[in-house]
């Protein structure tokens, strides 16, 4: 006779009645990342499906497993630029968890809001320990669902004097401007272009969703001693760009080098940034194996993909907050 196995569902609402803390998704995310470091992780080549280019959307699978969590996990997630339209969240997902030893499903959970949360999260570990020691100017590109927790998350560390945003619809980016102002308690300034957005900042965050390769993010922007983070999906960074880097951080170089998309796609293809080039991967820095920043006059770049052993940390701490608060729906499996 089999044992009785159910598995958790976690929606959307219940995950929002979590109320999860900015220092609890912080601190999911950098366990993970530490993990990572000290190669207590699996995390296999994300997939990418597209259905029909005419959708102008695709759908990214994510692998992992995290052994101190004792869980493993799949991601599956879309990502559809014209979603705004239908009014639609531009990306949507789900995570599948697993117990690694037996493979009993654990949980089913709304990862929407992870993919958003950790993301942002990840953005702002790394700033942590690459960011120069006193930013006061932010300077973010983008206002999809990832922006919000880019700002919010960076904000909470480093509580900066000027916080710029643009995006390329004057309505997105009103919203969004309109939206971290009453949630952060400050004034937020929206620019009409990204130069003003983006020129003299401490931390430059370029998360844009271009249609092709355009190279609006100007290398001559970027001051002495900043931190660049750009992962739009497609790139918008210059050639050069690359040149001016003292270090170039990733969050796994495996994953760097799949796939059509990213900001430093080509710089990777023609063999102008390898594994021998970068400084190393986030991961490592957070477990002490490698250095962050060392120095104020440092110009630092980190690029980060997405990895399913973020999701997969961060929906294992929603569910064990969910455990102790009772929210969820139990679903008999077998």
């Amino acid at each position: 006779m089999i044992t009785k196995i159910d598995l958790l569902y976690l929606s959307g609402p219940d995950i929002d009645a979590l109320e999860l803390t900015c220092d609890e998704i912080l601190d999911a995310i950098e366990v993970s990342l530490a993990a990572q470091g000290r190669d207590e992780t699996v995390v296999e080549p994300r997939m990418h499906l597209v259905a029909d280019t005419e959708f102008r959307g695709h759908f990214n699978v994510l692998r992992g497993y995290i052994a101190p969590l004792g869980v493993a996990g799949v991601k599956v997630v879309s990502d559809y630029i014209d979603n705004w339209q239908l009014d639609l969240p531009s990306e949507m997902a789900l995570v599948n968890l697993f117990d690694a030893r037996t493979g009993v499903p654990k949980a089913v959970v709304d990862a929407t809001a992870i993919t958003e949360m950790r993301t942002g999260a990840v953005t702002a570990v790394g700033a942590k320990y690459l960011a120069p020691s006193k930013p006061k100017r932010l300077g973010h590109i983008g206002a999809r669902g990832t922006a919000y927790w880019n700002v919010r998350l960076l904000d909470h560390l480093f509580d900066f004097e000027d916080i710029r945003i643009h995006s390329r619809r004057p309505e997105s980016r009103d919203a969004f401007g309109r939206r971290l102002s009453e949630d952060l308690g400050k004034e937020v300034i929206v620019t009409e272009d990204w130069q003003s957005c983006l020129d003299g900042a401490d931390i430059l965050v370029e998360a844009s969703r271009l249609d092709t390769t355009q190279p609006l993010f100007k290398t001559s922007w970027v001051k002495p001693g900043a931190l660049v983070i750009p992962y739009g999906t497609v790139s918008a960074v210059e050639d050069d760009f690359t040149d001016i880097m003292d270090k170039i951080v990733v969050d796994d170089w495996g994953q760097c080098l799949i796939g059509p998309f990213g900001c430093l796609r080509r710089h990777i293809d023609s063999g102008k940034v390898t594994h021998d080039t970068i400084h190393g991967e986030l991961g490592q820095i957070c477990a002490g194996m490698k250095p962050g920043r060392e120095s104020d006059d440092e110009t630092i770049l980190l690029w980060h993909r997405g990895l399913s052993t973020s999701d997969i940390a961060l929906a294992h701490a929603m569910l064990e907050k969910a455990d102790r608060m009772e929210l969820g729906l139990t679903l008999p499996y077998a």
